[in-house]
């Protein structure tokens, strides 16, 4: 079945076999808006059945496209994961569908703050001074950042701060 990594598991010998190849980037299948898979999910895992435990262990990887938290550009960045391992509970004999493990185990490695500073190609990662109202001068005509302007609802635990234990 295309888009799916089915394993037999009577066919699969006690010493474990290799399994290569490619998964559609379908199978990420994130929201509109999100970090996007721009490649398929390349896999070279060696399967083994240990008991009622399946051991997936090998490399992952696929190419997606992120957004820097610094500039707000796209860029991309291959998430390669050498030493990848998934462990799956087998629950019944017969197919056992591994797509979803490797799936999970590539999207727990994306970056969690993405930089284009570490995208494959990497790019200068600064923030725009436009966009950095708090030093800017009044002639400028940059609004001040609602940070920089007193909130009086604090100002009522500043008289906390004079108040002693009585004891």
């Amino acid at each position: 079945m295309k888009g799916k990594l089915l394993i037999d598991l009577s066919k699969l010998p006690e010493e474990g076999k290799s399994y290569a190849g490619e998964l559609p980037k379908e199978i990420f299948d994130l929201p509109e808006g999100d970090v996007q898979a721009v490649g398929p999910l390349i896999y070279d895992v060696w399967v083994q059945r240990f008991e009622s435990e399946l051991l997936l262990t090998g490399m992952l990887s696929t190419v997606f496209e992120l957004t820097c938290v610094r500039t707000l550009h796209p860029f991309l960045q291959t998430i390669r994961l050498e030493a990848a391992a998934a462990s799956m509970e087998i629950e019944r004999e017969g197919e056992i569908d591994v797509t979803d493990a490797l799936r999970e185990e590539v999207l727990i490695n994306l970056p969690v703050d993405p930089r284009c500073e570490d995208g494959d190609v990497p790019q200068k990662c600064e923030i725009d001074s436009r966009y950095l109202s708090v030093d800017k001068l009044p002639e400028d005509g940059v609004p001040t950042a609602p940070r920089a302007e007193s909130d009086d609802r604090w100002s009522a635990l500043d008289i906390l701060k004079d108040l002693k234990d009585p004891t």
